[in-house]
């Protein structure tokens, strides 16, 4: 198993709307792809209170790689994100890592 981790630094003031999306839109499109979530957080305390934290669930790098670009290429998804974006762009900056646990790791 690997686990994807996530970072969204959002524009100033646009953290409500990308949670938004994210419950309301793409989730269910996740779900038709079959792409795995293992957790939401946004910051109580830390560098800034403008970000969302989460990880998403693979067997393998192909099983990413394959699933990910399903949901890039989904006309709902390019449609909706753009009518989300309309006012401007919700992200300014993402960070993304691929982890491998350890041996012993609780999550596996």
């Amino acid at each position: 198993m690997l686990y994807e981790l996530r970072v969204y630094h959002c524009v100033p003031g646009r953290l409500p709307d990308l949670l938004k999306r994210f419950e309301t839109i793409t989730l269910g499109i996740w779900k038709r792809h079959g792409i795995e979530q293992g957790g939401f957080w946004t910051t109580a305390i830390g560098d800034s209170n403008q970000t969302l934290t989460y990880f998403l669930k693979w067997e393998s790098l192909a099983e990413r790689e394959r699933k990910w670009a399903a949901f890039q290429a989904d006309p709902e998804w390019i449609e909706k994100r753009a009518e989300t974006e309309k006012a401007g762009a919700i992200v300014a900056r993402v960070d993304n890592s691929i982890l491998q646990p350890t041996s012993f790791s609780a999550a596996r």
